[in-house]
């Protein structure tokens, strides 16, 4: 571990770092720094690579939305090399093979140096990966060291933008804004796109408006093909609304502070525990399964590894037959309807996977009952009732939590699972990702308010 730490140190030194604010920015300042973030995001997800060939099919699709990447872009890798490099260093501390507590400011430094460290080789590694899978076309050496060049320069910018908005210059991460920029960005193209394909209008409203002064309109409720349609649009805001609605569902259990006479609250415990990172973990495992499965279709084949074809079989980058073809959603309301079995089989598979990263995600993210007693305790809170040591509130609590950890793995698999056999806009993870970063933006700039209007109370809730 004491060489662990010392590697760190030693290469972070050579790593850009963004300073902290000497003082609190306002919360019109935090606006300005995170509208500054999310337009450099923006612009970047538009510029394109030099050298890159045009015209290649795009064989990551599949994870665009999850990692806020755009294809053939600086945005090409997107937030998969920080996305990745936090979720294995979280998973590495929680289950204690790299030891370091948060409470201790020289170990969460470690902590961030660590993550981007391990963000530039991720990003190496995609980038090498990208290549030999022939993402870039068929380009010299001389050209696939641009390119390198380019997205490395591209990753450290996103690096550090993130880093800037998680270091008080900005509000929330970036990470979860540049998630959400890409995710809305789908979803109004998908509502109003102005793009023909084949003489008609891309978009589903222009669709919509332009067919009903034409004398169809029951044609824009159900459109031939897999184009945006009004009938997808309400199943949209019907998922919407129903995310939203299991979001507010919590058991609040009741707490008493030591240090302040009289003070009561309550703990919530969401029945949506672990939020969206067990549909994050699924999308993340098949994506993988699917990007390292046609690696080896494109670069050995099924005629040296004839067991390949287990897996999966590909013509292009549509994926035709295997395993995975029986995990992966069907794409389309329409191609659900032909392929009910698919449908069955991908659904559960999400939802029994959900259930098992949910239970994985409790005991190494810090959510465990013990975990969560502990943190009362040493919050100088306790439940009335019980004895202000860990093992009776743990058991209380390990109560609802089990029991909400297996429901909530079940609902979100359901919601992710369901949303996309209907063809809902944005994906089903991408609303589900949209829904939770919008609910938290919310109840931060609440916080903010009130830490601006009302500083006495304000700093009582930071106290708690």
């Amino acid at each position: 571990m004491g060489g662990f730490r010392e590697f760190v140190k030693g290469a972070s030194r050579a790593l850009p770092e963004v300073p902290k604010p000497t003082r609190k920015p306002s919360l019109k300042e935090r606006f300005v720094w995170t509208g500054i973030a999310l337009v450099i995001y923006m612009v970047m997800a538009q510029v394109p690579l030099y050298g890159i060939q045009q015209g290649i099919q795009d064989r990551f699709a599949f994870a665009r939305i999850i990692f806020a990447s755009n294809r053939g872009t600086l945005m090409e890798l997107g937030i998969g090399p920080i996305v990745t490099a936090g979720l294995i260093l979280q998973i590495l501390k929680g289950a204690d093979i790299i030891k370091l507590d948060f409470s201790k400011p020289e170990d969460r430094a470690i902590f961030t140096s660590g993550t981007k460290l391990l963000t530039v080789m991720v990003a190496l590694v995609q980038i090498i990966s990208y290549a030999l899978f022939g993402a870039f076309g068929s380009v010299g050496y001389e050209v696939l060291l641009i390119i390198a060049g380019e997205l490395i320069a591209a990753n450290f910018v996103v690096m550090l933008l993130d880093e800037m908005i998680q270091k008080g210059w900005g509000l929330g991460s970036g990470v979860s804004l540049f998630i959400l920029a890409g995710v809305a960005q789908k979803i109004l193209w998908d509502m109003f796109s102005p793009i023909t394909v084949g003489g008609e209008y891309f978009g589903a409203i222009p669709y919509a408006v332009n067919t009903t002064l034409a004398g169809n309109a029951w044609d824009m409720v159900f459109r031939n093909g897999s184009y945006p349609n009004i009938f997808s649009l309400l199943l949209t805001l019907a998922v919407i609304f129903s995310i939203v609605y299991v979001e507010g569902i919590r058991v609040e259990v009741p707490i008493t502070s030591a240090r302040f006479r009289g003070f009561s609250a309550v703990y919530p415990i969401k029945l949506l525990y672990v939020s969206n990172i067990p549909v994050i973990l699924v999308a993340a495992l098949l994506a993988n399964l699917n990007f390292f499965t046609q690696l080896l279709w494109v670069r050995v084949g099924r005629a040296a590894w004839p067991y390949l074809t287990w897996l999966g079989t590909f013509e292009g980058n549509r994926l035709t037959g295997g395993l995975l073809y029986w995990i992966t959603s069907p794409g389309t309301l329409a191609m659900t309807a032909q392929e009910p079995l698919r449908a069955l089989t991908y659904t559960a598979f999400m939802v029994i996977f959900s259930v098992i990263f949910a239970k994985i995600w409790v005991e190494v993210g810090g959510l465990s009952p013990r975990d969560i007693a502990q943190s009362l305790i040493n919050a100088q809170v306790q439940v009335p009732g019980f004895r202000k040591t860990s093992g009776p509130l743990s058991m209380m609590l390990s109560r609802y939590i089990h029991t909400v950890t297996i429901l909530g793995g079940i609902i979100i698999g359901l919601l992710a699972a369901l949303s996309d056999l209907l063809g809902v806009f944005g994906t089903g993870i991408g609303i589900l990702l949209m829904i939770d970063i919008l609910i938290q933006y919310y109840q931060m700039l609440v916080r903010e308010h009130i830490e601006e209007t009302m500083p006495r109370l304000g700093a009582l809730f930071g106290r708690r």
